[in-house]
Formats: structure tokens, sequence, C-alpha cells
């Protein structure tokens, strides 16, 4: 009985081994995702083929979901400020629904931030670049 149990005990802690591997494996494969979207969305930034604010989001978005490694000097902060300088304008079919004055509000908005912090942007982006690591 004692063997048997023993087994039993053995076999359970290799099913929660193999499982904790397999979420390991599953989390490195979601953040090398990740980092990779991060680094799309950074060259697009710094060429200019993304909108700065809605790339602004987006990267914050996906930093939030990173949870490897990053290095030490990478700051990012610029687009969690952005993120929230702009988390009050409406999106989607909300924004849709603004009367075109209200709409014209948050563009002008966007506009003078896109302005003010254009270069930390483009440098943090240039940053992202070079890989999150």
């Amino acid at each position: 009985l004692i063997f048997i149990l023993a087994g039993y005990a053995a076999w359970l802690w290799y099913r929660v081994w193999r499982n904790r591997q397999r979420q390991l494996q599953q989390r490195h494969e979601r953040n090398t995702r990740l980092a990779e979207d991060i680094r799309i969305l950074a060259r697009g930034l710094v060429e200019d083929q993304i909108p700065l604010i809605e790339a602004a989001i987006r990267i914050k978005v996906l930093l939030d979901n990173y949870s490897g490694p990053r290095r030490a000097d990478l700051d990012v902060q610029v687009f969690a400020d952005l993120y929230d300088a702009t988390a009050h304008i409406p999106t989607h079919q909300a924004w849709k629904n603004l009367p075109l004055a209200r709409r014209h509000e948050h563009e002008q908005l966007m506009t003078e931030l896109e302005q003010q912090h254009r270069g930390q942007l483009q440098q943090a982006a240039r940053a992202l670049l070079g890989g999150l690591q």
C-alpha cells in the first residue's frame, strides 16, 4: 500500500511539474510574440506609419501585458503618460456618436499631445527597436 501511495504521489508530482513547464513555455512564447509586436509598432511609430497617439496607446497596453525581462535603461514612461492623458477620449462607436464639435476638441488635444511628446516618443520607440532585453 505504501509503494502504491508513493507511486501515486510521484505521478501527481510529475503532472504538477509538467504543467508548470508547459505554463513557463506558454509564457515565454507569449512574451516573445508581445516583444515582436512592440518592435513592429515602434518601427511604425519611428517611420510615421502609425499615428503617434494610437501607437503610444497600443505599445503601452502591450508593455503592460509583457512579463519578460526588460533592460534597466529602458524608459517607456512617455507611453503611459500619453495613455493616461487620452484615457477619457471615447473610442470606436462612442467616437462616432460624438458631436462633431466634441470630436474636434479631442482631435485638438491629441494634436497638442503629439507635438509636445513627439521627441520623447521617437526616442522611446528607437529604444524599443533595440529590444526589451
